[in-house]
């Protein structure tokens, strides 16, 4: 596929490639998707997102495992996009988590650039690796792999 074909990438073709829906969706839009490669994704951070309520009152920092789980859902726009699956009902699972790192706290107002690759890819289950970005920051990054699988009966 040509990276043309990813050209127009937003939060309606975002969704009709993950089951997430609000508040769980984290991936506003795909900036670049390259098949069988990478994706770099963008998650647009506002105060109306739930957990700042809790995650501070005075302080609103994104929770780490937010973060993790935005990588994972633009991992998971990768891998169906990569294994043809969208519409076919196939569903993207976590399996493990591993060297999950987080240097910058992410506030209201930041754009979250989320930006994954392939380590390895097999029909079943993958790796990744993901970095997110606020600028030249880095917030967070980690390692995980995920399955894909049937959606439950």
């Amino acid at each position: 596929m040509s990276e043309a074909d990813f050209s127009n990438y937003d939060v309606r073709r975002v969704m009709s490639v993950l089951p997430h829906r609000y508040p769980m969706l984290l991936v506003d839009r795909v900036e670049e998707l390259i098949v069988d490669e990478r994706i770099s994704a963008i998650k647009a951070v506002t105060m109306n997102e739930g957990f700042f309520q809790g995650h501070f009152p005075g302080r609103p920092i994104m929770p780490g495992v937010m973060i993790v789980e935005a990588l994972a859902q633009a991992a998971g726009v990768l891998a169906m996009e990569s294994f043809n699956l969208v519409g076919s009902g196939k569903l993207v699972y976590f399996m493990s988590i591993d060297n999950a790192k987080f240097r910058a706290p992410v506030e209201p107002g930041c754009l979250l650039h989320l930006n994954v690759e392939f380590v390895q890819k097999r029909p079943r289950v993958c790796k990744f690796a993901g970095r997110a970005m606020m600028g030249d920051q880095v917030a967070a990054e980690a390692e995980f792999m995920a399955m894909i699988a049937d959606p439950p009966a």
